[in-house]
């Protein structure tokens, strides 16, 4: 932290609870200038709660406790700016005087509390909140206010340069890698001008060099504008490098706190390969052909996002899709889910005895199988308004008695890697009221509750604590097993591939440069790109 840095943030025994279950208690600690603040700990540890709680996100009022801000604040302009007693506006130059907001005391509609929150920013883990038909300044263009047209193009393309994005600058935002995605997120999120940025596992879905370019981008925000942030990780590296400071929070409430190395010890995992699992594969059910997807970009030209794949998948063989953010892993598995059709080539997916071209219209066409394809995005959707069986059955258009349909739902939530103890706790909440990890492991039930053909898991384990990731590693395994499930798994966890995949296809800019059992692929790659995966194997 710099010298001479003024409290920003004062947590101050800060409770919360949803339906009866308290998430949060006595919270207390304080966030300085130029101060990054750690969270870990496992999932439902109350993390994103807390990061949620100092945004002022609806339905997060506190039970007990305070949340103040101490800000310079100007009475003739209304700017707000980060505390330095008897520092002038940088808005209008006048006076100022320290003030302390004291959030959820406040009216929501108070000027003062609208004006803190406008100047706090967050990424939320597996949220793109991005406009999906915009391109990627614009979106950075709906954030910047009060500049000339000619200013905030500088300001727009200053920030793509900080996050490495310039060469997607005209791109539409559906169109991005999940990775892309976030950096435009932190890009939008960086043009608020925040005092305060509150990062949610910012990284936790990234490749080891896109994450490294994420973390970058952090540092140097904080360093350059003196804003204060809190992250949110489940793994040591992310808040070693990102923290001066790092909490542990274990059931709601603080367990340890100090130096980021000594509080994340605790953390380090390591996965195991359950040799029971292992099965016979079968035929092959998915066929790729000399497969291409271009796309044409102002800028750059023709994008050659798929180039001349092949390769098979078998009837119950777990394949991995590994690569950099952007190598063409979600392209392919979205060519091979029927979503994206293939520019050349072929993508064949085969349903009974007959092998369907994904690219061809219609219900004989993709039509036929895709309703046998499961599909977990990056995203998970469950609606917030319904509970937990509710997206598990009636959400899904299921038809069946209500008392097997709920016996349904414990199968495969069972089957996810839940206890009876947490099924009975679970089965009738509210989404917003369970952890990220929990969320994501129910998301992964309603894709195997559909009873599918094949899965196609997009990042299925980012952001999950090591021991959650385990217990999804397992579900896979085991629904791999007794289920005949075939899985197509896209993901930058190399510990979560090792433990599930039988064979992995590496890509680099659109073409598949190795294939072949996990080890080997790893053995096989370069040393650079081997110190980055085995980083984030440990610890990322």
């Amino acid at each position: 932290m710099p010298d001479g840095s003024e409290v920003l943030v004062i947590l101050d025994k800060v409770s919360k609870s949803f339906n009866g279950n308290q998430v949060l208690k006595d919270i207390s600690t304080t966030v300085r200038t130029g101060e990054v603040l750690g969270l870990i700990g496992r999932s439902g540890s109350g993390k994103s709660v807390l990061i949620n709680v100092m945004r002022g996100s609806h339905d997060y009022k506190p039970d007990s406790g305070r949340v103040i801000y101490r800000v310079n604040h100007c009475p003739s302009c209304g700017w707000l700016d980060l505390p330095s007693p008897g520092a002038k506006c940088t808005k209008c130059g006048k006076e100022t005087k320290v003030t302390e907001i004291d959030f959820w005391a406040m009216d929501e509609r108070d000027p003062l509390r609208l004006a803190m929150r406008g100047r706090i920013a967050i990424m939320l883990q597996r949220t793109f909140a991005l406009y999906g038909d915009l391109t990627v300044i614009e979106n950075v263009f709906e954030v910047i206010k009060g500049m000339s047209d000619e200013k905030k193009v500088e300001r727009a393309i200053q920030l793509l340069e900080m996050v490495n994005m310039t060469y997607r600058t005209m791109h539409i935002a559906r169109d991005l890698s999940g990775g892309e995605k976030q950096r435009t997120v932190l890009a939008r999120q960086l043009a608020r001008d925040p005092l305060l940025f509150l990062a949610d596992e910012p990284t936790g879905t990234l490749d080891p060099e896109t994450a490294d370019i994420v973390h970058k981008a952090l540092i140097k925000a904080v360093k350059d504008t003196g804003m204060s942030m809190v992250i949110t990780s489940h793994w040591p590296k992310a808040i070693n490098l990102l923290s001066h400071r790092a909490i542990w929070l274990e059931d709601g409430m603080i367990k340890a706190e100090g130096d980021p190395r000594e509080i994340t010890k605790a953390f380090d995992v390591s996965f195991v390969r359950d040799k029971e699992m292992e099965v016979q594969t079968g035929e092959p059910v998915i066929r790729v052909k000399n497969a291409k997807k271009y796309f044409y970009s102002i800028v750059r030209g023709v994008v050659k996002a798929v180039d001349d794949v092949s390769f098979e998948v078998a009837e119950k063989e777990i394949f991995g899709l590994i690569g950099q953010s952007g190598a063409g892993k979600t392209t392919l598995s979205r060519m091979i889910s029927g979503i994206t059709p293939a520019t050349h080539g072929e993508v064949l997916v085969r349903i009974g005895d007959d092998w369907i071209n994904m690219s061809d219209l219609g219900e004989e066409g993709r039509g036929r199988a895709t309703q046998y394809i499961g599909i977990m995005h990056q995203e998970n959707a469950l609606y917030p308004f319904n509970t937990v069986l509710q997206n598990l059955t009636i959400c899904l258009g299921m038809k069946l008695p209500q008392e097997l349909a709920k016996m349904k739902a414990i199968q495969v939530l069972r089957g996810v890697g839940f206890t009876a103890k947490e099924v009975d706790r679970i089965l009738y909440a509210y989404p917003d009221s369970l952890s990220v990890g929990e969320k994501q492991r129910i998301a992964l039930a309603r894709t195997l509750i559909m009873e599918p053909r094949f899965v196609v898991l997009d990042e299925p384990t980012g952001t999950m604590d090591p021991i959650t990731r385990q217990a999804v590693a397992k579900s896979v395994l085991h629904s791999r097993k007794e289920l005949n499930q075939t899985y197509l798994i896209v993901s930058h966890d190399m510990d979560f591939v090792l433990a599930c995949c039988d064979r992995v296809a590496l890509m680099k800019s659109g073409k598949i440069v190795a294939i072949g059992p996990p080890q080997e692929v790893l053995r096989g790659m370069t040393q650079d790109e081997l110190e980055g995966e085995e980083s984030e194997v440990c610890e990322v």
